[in-house]
């Protein structure tokens, strides 16, 4: 069975594609020349429905199934452009004539992509995906043949779709029953044909966000192309959807690449949605003729060039590949025109050539698992033997976040680049002819505004909440002033009512950088000198801008930008030596930190688990995830430790601390000491979230707590507990009994996350096992035992089990010890019983209720 075929988004996919061929078989079987059986507007819009569906299925199979996630982004994408095409020509946006001009370049571009993905999927016997890929790739092809003879093609085109249709009904139901019957249903050669190959090694470089992307560049190379080879006669109109097709599916490739924790390729992906909605808005506005600023493309291409360099770090050819656009921007930066003129465009066509070789290499590596080589590893190679630079390993947890769960990597170097980006287009002069002949309305609310949000949203769900903030608040405004000030609505009204807007603006940025005091210098820096742009800003919309403040202050805010994005892609490929961001210039005392002060780690590790451990072993105090609540812990053998857990606790003197054992063989050493009854008791009801209190005695002598031992319990009795915790259980196995108290402070509710145990008690604690939400938050129960032998317990809190469980299974081993069913390792202390009445003592948790009986 086929690795992508194990999910029900398989058979969702194919039939999907089936569908949309279905529609397009009889569109172009019952249309003449002269008339089409589907109205354009319609059939644009099924194509989009249908498109929407085969991109949900490809971004929901990304992770098991590569080759066909491809297959139907690629698809998808075709069919939203295409569908777009027809959506305008049936509104009359583009003119009858002009319909075979616009379906072109993206018609060919899609060809050429598909027959790729089909060569791959018949090298790696997926013989669905062949047929599928191979089919609408010549359907593609005689469209484009029809396109240039009228009643040409349209009948092989129509051919082509049908075997789509036919190979994809029958493989998608087949899969489909197969799924829904859990494969007692199974279709003749849907699954025994179909035969796993060796998955090859998974590697940054070839993942399907890549091979999507690498697609979407080779539309927008196909559509800038053909101008200059004849094919259209001008970039139009008619090929905006193409070129937007490819941003939009470029931000989401973005997205996902952040998901994947590949901030490289998530910035880079970014940056070609970013020329993608330029290069359309050039086609928009074609009669226009704008023309693009030289500093912003040369900006530009100073960030692409410094991101190939870093990108080299996942193989060489990924860094060259980059370079290419390198030269698109230096190209667009020397002519006036820039998307417009054949230099440009000549670029393009290299573009095209180069990302078809390296899309066809990747989808090989991707299946196989003997690689084409791609100089993969020869910057880690060169960096080893240069004693001044140390690379990063870049495991799966390099981007879990200081506090909080996040799937997503870190996006500050695409932030702080837009950021930079923005700030140098609007240095721009506009001149007398207006804001739309000059390139800086795309710049400005697509870099500045568009992917600032997205990569607030990205940190914000990292938990990096002053981050967060700031790109929002910067994206939001660079959105306002670019779509006011350059996109023609600014006009002369400027006053009072322009002016309190930005004052608003400014309000919430002087927040942002009283925020940053307390982050770094860089973000300080950063802050501060964007709330000087807001102010020229706001000098411009009341009429009293001096000359030349605003260009002064923009070029500022672009080097500090510069310096951040340089700072962050450094800092995050090198872990010695980095580029300095600067300590917080205003620090809490009592709370907060550093990462060095305080350790995170992720509790699902046993590397963790041994981190948290030697801390303990060397006298630290640690937060950790329990069964319930997340508590504070020491080991009983480090008293130094011991009495560090309970100051910080700041612990009232009736709120006393209790001891944890991982199972009840750690009282081996003192079970002559201990009730029979008791014992029994404790094997039976553990581990679980029940807490004993038992008289105190001598046997406590035993785990090493010395003077601390005042601490644990009170002087007539103290709680124990073995907790139903994996990570506690094997802590505790590691360290020896523990000393527990609640990880908050004295009077405070219980701390149920790990982000709860740093913000209450700051760097006090040595460090944290992390493991997100508690399991339960209701606190453990809490039994009196100090009356055991008499045949009677209490209760001083019910907790998470209820009173009858632990009723029953005290009854039960109670029936036990009638029948002499005693356990057999105490049967020779049974003549001793040190239990004697005691006081009612509270445990780890703040108790203030009376015992039951």
């Amino acid at each position: 069975m086929a690795q992508d075929s194990r999910s029900v988004h398989f058979p969702v996919g194919i039939l999907g594609i089936s569908s949309g061929s279905l529609l397009l078989l009889v569109n172009n079987y019952a249309s003449t020349p002269g008339e089409d059986l589907i109205p354009q507007t319609a059939l644009g819009i099924l194509l989009l429905v249908i498109a929407a569906v085969l991109a949900n299925a490809g971004v929901l199979s990304l992770s098991h199934g590569q080759l066909f996630s491809l297959l139907c982004l690629t698809v998808s994408g075709l069919w939203t452009g295409s569908g777009l095409v027809y959506i305008l020509a049936g509104q009359g946006v583009i003119p009858p004539d002009d319909l075979g001009p616009s379906l072109v370049p993206g018609l060919a571009a899609f060809t050429l992509a598909l027959l790729l993905i089909a060569i791959v999927a018949l090298l790696a016997k997926k013989a669905v995906l062949f047929i599928i890929a191979l089919s609408i790739s010549l359907a593609c092809a005689h469209e484009i043949a029809g396109l240039s003879a009228a009643g040409f093609g349209r009948s092989a085109s129509a051919a082509n779709y049908l075997f789509v249709c036919l190979a994809g009904v029958y493989f998608g139901i087949g899969h489909l029953l197969s799924y829904i019957t859990h494969g007692k249903v199974e279709l003749v050669a849907t699954w025994a044909k179909e035969k796993p190959v060796q998955k090859a090694q998974q590697d940054p470089e070839c993942t399907s966000m890549t091979l999507v992307s690498l697609v979407m560049n080779l539309l927008a190379a196909s559509v800038l192309a053909c101008p200059l080879l004849g094919v259209v006669p001008r970039l139009s109109t008619g090929h905006v959807p193409w070129l937007w097709t490819a941003g939009v599916f470029q931000l989401a490739m973005c997205v996902l690449s952040y998901r994947d924790m590949d901030p490289l390729g998530a910035t880079f992906c970014g940056f070609m949605a970013l020329l993608r909605f330029a290069e359309g808005y050039t086609a928009l506005l074609f009669s226009i003729q704008p023309y693009s600023p030289v500093p912003f493309p040369v900006v530009f291409s100073v960030l692409l060039f410094i991101m190939a360099v870093f990108s080299c770090q996942k193989s060489l050819t990924e860094g060259v590949y980059q370079l290419f656009f390198v030269a698109y921007l230096i190209a667009v930066a020397a002519e006036p025109l820039g998307f417009l003129q054949r230099g440009t465009q000549g670029v393009q066509a290299a573009i095209f050539v180069v990302s078809a070789g390296v899309l066809f290499v990747y989808a090989l590596n991707m299946n196989f698992s003997r690689r084409i080589p791609t100089g993969q590893g020869l910057l880690k190679a060169l960096v080893s033997k240069i004693n001044a630079l140390t690379l990063r390993t870049h495991d799966k947890d390099f981007h879990t976040p200081y506090l909080g769960l996040s799937k997503y990597a870190d996006a500050e170097v695409l932030g702080h680049a837009c950021s930079v980006l923005a700030a140098f287009a609007i240095t721009a002069a506009i001149g007398e002819r207006g804001p739309l002949f000059v390139l800086v309305l795309p710049w400005a609310v697509v870099a500045g505004g568009v992917l600032q949000l997205l990569c607030g949203s990205v940190c914000f769900a990292r938990g990096k909440t002053l981050e967060s903030t700031a790109f929002i608040l910067f994206g939001v405004m660079w959105v306002v002033w670019g779509l006011t000030r350059y996109g023609g609505l600014y006009g002369e009204s400027r006053g009072f009512n322009v002016a309190v807007g930005i004052i608003g603006f400014m309000l919430f940025n002087a927040l942002v950088t009283v925020a940053a005091l307390f982050l770094n210098v860089a973000w300080f820096a950063y802050a501060l000198t964007f709330q000087l742009i807001l102010i020229s800003f706001l000098l411009d919309a009341i009429g009293s801008l001096p000359f030349g403040y605003d260009i002064g202050v923009t070029i500022i805010f672009g080097l500090v930008s510069f310096y951040c994005f340089l700072a962050h892609l450094f800092n995050g490929t090198f872990q010695s030596p980095q580029i300095p961001l600067g300590p917080a210039l205003v620090k809490f005392s009592g709370t907060g930190g550093s990462r060095d002060a305080c350790l995170h780690v992720p509790a699902r590790k046993a590397t963790s688990v041994n981190q948290i451990a030697e801390i303990m072993k060397n006298g630290g105090i640690c937060g950790m995830p329990t069964d319930t609540v997340y508590v504070l812990v020491a080991a009983c053998n480090r008293p130094d430790a011991v009495v560090k857990a309970f100051k910080v606790k700041k612990q009232a003197q009736d709120r006393p601390m209790s001891m944890w054992i991982s199972s009840i063989k750690q009282l081996d050493p003192v079970k002559h000491l201990l009730s029979p009854l008791l014992l029994d008791f404790m094997e039976a009801a553990w581990p679980s979230s029940i807490s004993m209190v038992i008289p105190r005695g001598p046997w406590l002598d035993a785990f090493g707590l010395g003077e601390a031992a005042k601490h644990i319990g009170t002087p007539q009795s103290i709680a124990i507990r073995s907790p139903d915790c994996t990570v506690a259980t094997h802590l505790i196995n590691m360290v020896g009994p523990i000393a527990v108290t609640s990880a908050n402070p004295t009077g405070e509710a219980d701390t149920t996350h790990h982000n709860q145990v740093y913000a209450k008690l700051g760097d006090k604690v040595n460090g944290v096992l992390c493991d997100g939400p508690s399991p339960e938050n209701i606190a453990s129960t809490v039994v009196d035992c100090t009356k055991i032998e008499t045949g009677h317990i209490g209760f001083f809190r019910v907790g998470l089990i209820p009173k009858s469980k632990v009723l029953h299974i005290f009854e039960e081993v109670q029936r036990r010890h009638k029948h002499g069913k005693m356990n057999p390792a105490f049967e020779a202390d049974s003549s001793e019983s040190p239990m004697s009445d005691h006081l009612y003592a509270s445990v780890d948790e703040e108790i203030t209720e009376e015992p039951e009986q």
